[in-house]
């Protein structure tokens, strides 16, 4: 039985942490404003990271932070191997995250069944 949080997830856990703080502070890239890590998947051999992130906009704005974060990918890389003395740094891969847009469609389309459900009942 796999152990529950295991060297794959501590590592992941700390590559959020610290590109994070990265692109917060040391990113000076004009197209990398507001970025959210919502989660890091570590490969087994650490040789990649899906980095999911969300940004506040819309598809211009997405795609202009993703061409952003990419080119920062490699500075990115350099200052992970820095700060976490691994063996293997990972290439990193962003993507975007969408869990949340679709969290709020469902909210919204809940909300919309209530409010039919409620009317339907006063009727």
């Amino acid at each position: 039985m796999p152990k529950e949080f295991n060297r794959t997830n501590r590592v992941a856990d700390q590559i959020q942490r610290e590109l994070a703080t990265l692109i917060q502070f040391d990113v000076k890239d004009p197209r990398v404003g507001m970025v959210t890590i919502t989660a890091v998947e570590v490969s087994r051999e650490f040789e990649y990271a899906r980095v999911f992130f969300t940004v506040l906009g819309d598809n211009a704005v997405r795609e202009a932070t993703i061409k952003g974060l990419t080119h920062a990918a490699g500075f990115l890389r350099r200052e992970l191997a820095h700060r976490l003395k691994l063996r293997t740094t990972p290439e990193l891969q962003f993507i975007y995250d969408q869990s949340i847009e679709n969290a709020a469609k469902m909210s919204e389309l809940i909300s919309t069944a209530i409010a039919s459900d409620e009317a339907t009942k006063t009727e």
